[in-house]
């Protein structure tokens, strides 16, 4: 199975604990982690042509895993 990046455990290495500990504690933060994690699965079927879809719904879910990790980092790095 070849390489899947920009998983969260390699894009916010410093907070595995946290993340760990918040998928345990925090419903909201475990279904953005789920959303997060689905999304990217399928971002790296289309760029690898297992799942071929067209450019805009590439881009639109490129800007939805963005978006997903900014608010995952606010969690994160809150004190």
């Amino acid at each position: 199975m070849s390489h899947t990046p920009h998983e969260l455990n390699e894009e916010f290495p410093e907070y595995l604990d946290k993340m760990s500990d918040l998928k345990q504690s925090d419903a909201h933060f475990s279904k953005l982690a789920d959303e997060y994690h689905e999304l990217n699965r399928a971002i790296h079927r289309a760029e690898t042509n297992v799942e071929p879809t067209d450019q805009f719904n590439e881009e639109d879910m490129r800007k939805k895993r963005a978006t997903l990790k900014d608010e995952i980092y606010r969690m994160l790095s809150v004190a």
